[in-house]
C-alpha cells in the first residue's frame, strides 16, 4: 500500500509538470506564424555573346565574384585582324579627301585677274583708248572662269561627301568590331556566388550558350503566401519579422521588408501552408532579408506581420 501511494504521488507530479509545459509547446507551434515560404535569391545565367573558343575561363563553383569582375575571354584573333583591315581602309579613304579651297585657288586667282582687266579696259573704252570688243572678250572669259569655278567646287564637295560617307561606314564597322571585342570578355553582371559552371576552358562556345550561373546571396527573399484577409493589412515597404527554419526546432530571426505583393490571386501551392489552410486562393509576397551567411536557397522560413522589430 505504501508503494502504491508513492507511485500515485509520482504520477501526479509528472502530470503537473507536463501540464506546465503545454502552454510553452503551444506557443512554439508554427501556426503562430502568419505565413510560411521558401528562401530564394536573384539568379543570373551568364551566356556567351560571341562565337569562338574559350581561351581563358577562370570560374569555379562556389567562387565569390564582384560585379563586372573579369573571368576570361573568347578567341578574338579574327576580330583583331578584321579591325586592322578596316582601320587601313579608313586611312586609305581619308587620303582621297581633298581641300576644296586649295583646289579652286587657281581659278579664283584667274577670275580676280580678269575682273581687274575688265575694269581697266572699261576705263580705256571711256577714253577711246580701247574698243568694246576687247571688253566683251574679257567679259566672256570671266563668265567661263566663273562657271568652271562653280562646277569644280560642286565636284570637289560631292567627292568629299562621298568620301565622308565611306569613312562613316567604316567607322561604324570598326565600332561593331570593338563592341564584339568587348563582348568577348567574360564578366559577372552582379556580385554573388557561382552556383553552377556549364563550360570549360578550351571548349567552343556560341551566342546564347550558358557559361555559368551566379546568385546574389547577400540579398535573399522569402516567398510566402497570404490569404485575402491578410492582404488588406500589408503594403510594400512594411517591416516584418522573418524566422529561418534550420531544423530540429532551431530558428534564426531576421528583420525583413515586404518588397513585392502579387496583384493577382493564385491557387495555394501544395508545399505551402497558410494560416487558414482552407483558403483556396492566396497572394504571393516577397520579403527582402539581408543574409548573414546562414540563409540558403530552398530553406523554409516563417514570417510574422505584426511582430516588433527584433
Amino acid at each position: 500500500q505504501l508503494n502504491t501511494t508513492k507511485h500515485m504521488k509520482t504520477l501526479k507530479n509528472t502530470m503537473l509538470f507536463l501540464a506546465a509545459l503545454l502552454p510553452v509547446a503551444c506557443s512554439n507551434n508554427k501556426t503562430d506564424y502568419d505565413a510560411s515560404g521558401i528562401f530564394e535569391s536573384t539568379e543570373v545565367i551568364v551566356s556567351s555573346q560571341v562565337s569562338g573558343q574559350l581561351m581563358e575561363f577562370t570560374v569555379t563553383e562556389g567562387q565569390q565574384l564582384q560585379a563586372h569582375s573579369y573571368l576570361g575571354y573568347v578567341d578574338t584573333t579574327q576580330l583583331y585582324f578584321k579591325k586592322q583591315q578596316l582601320m587601313a581602309s579608313r586611312t586609305a579613304v581619308s587620303s582621297r579627301s581633298t581641300s576644296v579651297p586649295r583646289q579652286i585657288a587657281s581659278l579664283k586667282e584667274q577670275i580676280a585677274t580678269q575682273k581687274r582687266e575688265l575694269a581697266r579696259f572699261g576705263n580705256l573704252v571711256k577714253l577711246n583708248a580701247a574698243n568694246q570688243k576687247q571688253v566683251d572678250d574679257i567679259q566672256s572669259q570671266l563668265s567661263v572662269l566663273e562657271k568652271q569655278l562653280a562646277a569644280q567646287t560642286e565636284l570637289l564637295v560631292n567627292n568629299n561627301q562621298g568620301i565622308s560617307g565611306e569613312s562613316t561606314a567604316l567607322e561604324s564597322q570598326i565600332a561593331q568590331i570593338e563592341d564584339q571585342l568587348l563582348k568577348s570578355r567574360i564578366t559577372s553582371p552582379i556580385q554573388g556566388t557561382v552556383l553552377t559552371k556549364y563550360a570549360e576552358q578550351g571548349e567552343f562556345t556560341a551566342p546564347g550558350k550558358a557559361l555559368f550561373k551566379v546568385s546574389d546571396m547577400q540579398q535573399m527573399y522569402l516567398r510566402a503566401y497570404i490569404t485575402s484577409d491578410q492582404l488588406t493589412q500589408l503594403k510594400q515597404g512594411q517591416p516584418v519579422t522573418v524566422y529561418a527554419d534550420f531544423g530540429e526546432d532551431k530558428m534564426r530571426t531576421y528583420p525583413g521588408t515586404i518588397s513585392w505583393i502579387a496583384d493577382k490571386a493564385e491557387f495555394t501551392p501544395k508545399t505551402i501552408q497558410t494560416r487558414n489552410e482552407r483558403a483556396n486562393l492566396v497572394y504571393a509576397v516577397k520579403i527582402a532579408v539581408t543574409n548573414d551567411g546562414y540563409l540558403k536557397n530552398g530553406m523554409y522560413g516563417e514570417v510574422k506581420f505584426n511582430a516588433t522589430k527584433p
